[in-house]
């Protein structure tokens, strides 16, 4: 049954001005709304809502991410607005530090402000999310 309903992530934020300056001037978001206890972004045809919160400590692993082709532009990308990319001890990544999978997925890892843990994937092979049907709402 929600198979076919549109995803809504959500991540927390203890400085919502930063998180608004990072998702809408440097990623480039549309701000939706701001309202008392989030952030709203249009994301990718679907919505990103960054609660208000006191406290919160970021998960050790990736908590978002986003589907991208040429992932070495977007490794660029990031950089050239001083985002820094991170590193992982172990992990076969290159000098934009892109980690190539056995299979071919590349991916690309950078935190936000508030140390929540992000993504690029550039996904090997022919299956790609956007072939799956989208609900129509009537």
């Amino acid at each position: 049954m929600l198979s076919r309903a549109p995803l809504i992530p959500f991540l927390a934020t203890t400085q919502p001005d930063r998180s608004r300056r990072f998702y809408e001037d440097v990623l480039g978001l549309s701000l939706v709304a701001d309202e008392p206890s989030a952030l709203v972004f249009s994301a990718g045809g679907g919505t990103l809502r960054v609660s208000k919160v006191k406290q919160f400590t970021p998960a050790p692993h990736t908590v978002l991410g986003w589907q991208v082709e040429s992932i070495r532009r977007y490794a660029r990308w990031l950089t050239d607005r001083d985002i820094q990319v991170l590193r992982f001890e172990g992990m076969p990544q290159d000098d934009l530090g892109v980690c190539v999978f056995p299979n071919g997925t590349q991916v690309v890892w950078f935190k936000d402000p508030d140390g929540n843990m992000l993504s690029l994937t550039e996904l090997a092979g022919s299956w790609d999310a956007s072939d799956e049907p989208r609900p129509s709402i009537a």
